[in-house]
């Protein structure tokens, strides 16, 4: 099935970088930005399968280097802070004074922070599969495999030197060091393996040999292991304890939460810590993993819009 957007281009923001952009649904209708994961993924026409096109008016865009954004896997000028002036740069310019958030995995980090850093401009956010960014949830991503899917893990480890296992930071920085090699095959090599280990801790079961043919051929393995370690190596770009000491300015928004209980990416008590302290949170733990592809989780989003529409009505 298709979504075709009602209007769809390109807006050039600051520091040489070009977003490209889609308004999709009902253009009177209530305002939501959707927010994609990695960082670094981009958003896909699949995404709008959430959106009622007569009650949401919906607007995806692809963050900096990453989708059809331009220029393409650029790090320079790549912050959290110029993705919130970004979705500031975009709502004003079509006209979203206020709106709702949609945003799952690096998306609901990304809600998060932006309702924290504006929280007049949130009428309610919808999220799923939260990350809070916190050295336990960097353990979580980078170590749990090891019990949960061994062969995965073993693949992703085996390319960096056994002194290193012990510590994630020195994983991950290692990683980023090869990922941005000067040497092109290093670099191909390790982003393919960074992106390979990710995407398959997605789902429930998952198709390896599927995965490792997409990644063959699909230009997200370069912008979501570089934008994703380029991220990562730099904390996200937030102060230490950023969620926990702004969770106060947002505890009045709205907020429906999914997470998959048996999600290997983010872990369900990083759903369970912003539902205790969000005020006028629903919190729905479903039997998935961490796609949003997942039929429990896409349910539980449809769901949960469904919910944000009536409260903001």
């Amino acid at each position: 099935m298709k979504y075709p957007p009602y209007q769809q281009g390109t807006v050039e923001v600051t520091h040489g970088h070009t977003l490209n952009y889609e308004l999709y649904g009902n253009p009177t209708g209530i305002p939501v930005v959707f927010l994609h994961g990695g960082p670094g993924g981009g958003f896909d026409d699949k995404d709008k399968r959430f959106f009622d096109p007569k009650i949401w008016n919906v607007l995806l865009f692809d963050q900096r280097g990453a989708g059809k954004s331009t220029p393409f896997c650029e790090v320079t000028y790549n912050d959290t802070g110029k993705l919130v002036d970004d979705i500031n740069a975009l709502t004003e310019k079509f006209g979203f004074k206020e709106f709702v958030l949609f945003g799952g995995s690096w998306g609901s980090t990304l809600s998060l922070v932006y309702a924290m850093t504006h929280p007049a401009r949130v009428m309610g956010m919808v999220l799923r599969g939260i990350y809070l960014n916190t050295p336990a949830e960097q353990e979580y991503i980078y170590t749990n495999a090891r019990y949960f899917q061994p062969h995965v893990w073993e693949r992703f480890m085996s390319h960096v030197p056994k002194k290193l296992w012990g510590n994630v930071n020195d994983v991950i920085k290692y990683y980023h060091s090869k990922i941005f090699s000067q040497d092109k095959k290093v670099s191909e090599k390790h982003c393919y393996e960074w992106s390979l280990y990710e995407l398959s801790l997605l789902f429930l079961r998952p198709n390896i040999p599927k995965l490792e043919k997409m990644l063959e051929t699909d230009p997200v393995a370069n912008s979501l292991s570089k934008i994703e370690a380029h991220y990562f190596v730099n904390d996200c770009f937030l102060t230490k304890d950023f969620m926990k000491i702004n969770i106060e300015k947002i505890q009045h928004i709205p907020t429906y939460i999914v997470h998959g209980s048996y999600d290997l990416v983010c872990p369900p008590s990083s759903a369970y810590w912003l539902h205790e302290h969000m005020h006028k949170s629903t919190l729905k733990m479903v039997h998935a993993g961490h796609a949003s592809s997942d039929l429990a989780i896409t349910k539980a989003l449809l769901k949960g819009l469904g919910e944000m529409e009536r409260l903001i009505k």
